[in-house]
């Protein structure tokens, strides 16, 4: 059963991908979607990195004794300032790391 839905879940995915990418369907999206579809990608990244930063143990965390709060402050400071991402993730981690040994 685990491996049908797995395969399943692959032949949806594929699909629904797959539409976008024939260059002969005359599939377009409006102009109104193709704008909401563009804030999914920032969402989806939002949920995946702010409880990982911001809660504790169930429980909102911003002090300055979070390391990941501290070094997510420092790692959007690189990046907005270098604009390179390899140096932002290498700087971010190693700040993290100090953090983590230290506090």
């Amino acid at each position: 059963m685990t491996w049908l839905t797995i395969l399943l879940m692959a032949l949806v995915i594929f699909t629904s991908r797959y539409l976008f990418l024939i260059p002969k369907l005359p599939l377009r999206l409006g102009s109104s979607l193709e704008k909401i579809l563009s804030y999914s990608c920032p969402a989806i990244l939002t949920a995946i990195w702010a409880p990982i930063v911001l809660v504790n143990h169930g429980h909102i965390y911003l002090s300055l004794q979070n390391p990941y709060l501290v070094a997510a402050v420092f790692a959007v400071l690189i990046a907005w300032k270098s604009k390179n991402v390899l140096l932002t993730a290498i700087a971010s981690l190693v700040l993290f790391f100090v953090l983590k040994t230290v506090i």
